[in-house]
């Protein structure tokens, strides 16, 4: 039997926040959940806010990443990166509880 562990957050993207959080006056954290939609069931929502009473604060060198306690589950054993390549820069989810996504990876299924 696995071990549900929190979303680790990697140091690029950690990296990353801190750059955008460079350009802002108030340093923002990024918010990961998880919601209903997507051409695959579910989908995750990534943006920037503030945290919340139920959010888990994922913290390193200032920089926070937030996921509520309704999307924690989805997201348990899961590794929020960034990724930079040609056809684009994004955070990006390995979700090992993922059954399936899209071609997007926006979105998935259980």
């Amino acid at each position: 039997m696995e071990i549900s562990l929190p979303p680790r957050v990697t140091k690029r993207a950690f990296e990353r926040l801190a750059e955008i959080n460079a350009n802002l006056k108030s340093p923002k954290a990024l918010r990961v959940a998880v919601e209903g939609g997507g051409c695959s069931g579910f989908q995750y929502m990534i943006e920037l806010g503030t945290p919340k009473d139920d959010d888990l604060v994922l913290e390193e060198a200032g920089g926070k990443v937030l996921i509520d306690s309704v999307s924690l589950p989805f997201l348990a054993n899961a590794v929020i990166d960034f990724s930079d390549e040609i056809i684009g820069a994004r955070f990006v989810i390995n979700n090992p509880n993922a059954t399936s996504s899209c071609g997007c990876g926006t979105s998935f299924s259980l």
